[in-house]
């Protein structure tokens, strides 16, 4: 463990718990090894643990942080960070394609808790920027991230980001590792973007189905489906729709979705 200078006050409005032991920090950082020519942007970089140890690499290296406090003693104790390169702004409202001059480049952190699904989510809309993602998270969050159908873990986050990145769970993190520790276990996961260029289908109709199903996960997919289509559906009749949505791959996912496609074409529904 190591003590650091009190002088940022964790805030729970913010979802922060300051990492505090060199050698998870160390074993994070070492994730990004894998593209060792991209550039590198943390995001919520707090009093810099992670952050020096990315710096070791050599690499160019951004940090984004919403807190004012943090912004002011990153500036103070990591000047070899450069005051260009710590940006204090909202991750979940930047315009990522602007920060390498639209190059590619990873993106890694110990996320905020409390907002930590919604950077998966922003991650996905620029997807063609990021080809690699890794960090800490609640372990909750990790498990949903990289759960496979069938599981009680696969839902709505497991779909749409497995959907364009292949996803390692790494290992599982203490709470005592952190300054406030957290009330639960953290993980650090990898994202790989996956071969997948581009969906067979709609990708916005896709969207609807998996949301639409997984609010309904304890229902068979029949439910859900026939308030998309309408009762008098032919695809009502697929046997697929017998199951629950845990049990779908990603694949039949996607053929379900162009059965629906096609029916709301022909309805004039669907442009």
């Amino acid at each position: 463990m190591i003590k650091m200078a009190k002088t940022v006050t964790a805030k729970k409005r913010l979802g922060q718990h300051f990492l505090v032991d060199l050698g998870v920090a160390q074993d994070i950082a070492d994730t990004v090894d894998v593209c060792p020519e991209l550039p590198v942007l943390e995001v919520g970089p707090g009093m810099g643990v992670l952050t020096r140890m990315l710096l070791e690499k050599g690499r160019p290296l951004k940090v984004v942080e919403i807190d004012e406090e943090s912004v002011d003693y990153l500036r103070k104790n990591l000047p070899q960070l450069g005051d260009d390169n710590i940006i204090p702004d909202d991750f979940l409202k930047m315009h990522l394609e602007r920060l390498w001059d639209g190059n590619s480049f990873m993106l890694i952190g110990n996320y905020p808790y409390n907002i930590s699904s919604q950077i998966f989510f922003k991650m996905l809309e620029y997807k063609e920027f990021i080809p690699f993602c890794s960090g800490m998270i609640q372990k909750e969050v990790g498990e949903r991230l990289a759960a496979a159908p069938g599981s009680k873990a696969y839902g709505i986050l497991s779909i749409l980001v497995q959907l364009w990145y292949d996803v390692e769970y790494l290992f599982t993190v203490s709470e005592n590792v952190f300054s406030p520790p957290p009330k639960v276990k953290s993980a650090v996961v990898r994202m790989k973007r996956n071969s997948r260029t581009e969906l067979e289908c709609d990708e916005a109709l896709f969207r609807r189905i998996v949301k639409a199903t997984f609010n309904q996960r304890r229902k068979k997919l029949r439910n859900s489906v026939q308030n998309i289509v309408g009762k008098d559906s032919a695809i009502l009749t697929n046997s697929i729709l017998d199951k629950r949505p845990e049990q779908l791959s990603i694949e039949e996912f996607i053929e379900l979705t162009l059965q629906v496609q096609r029916e709301l074409q022909d309805k004039g529904e669907l442009l």
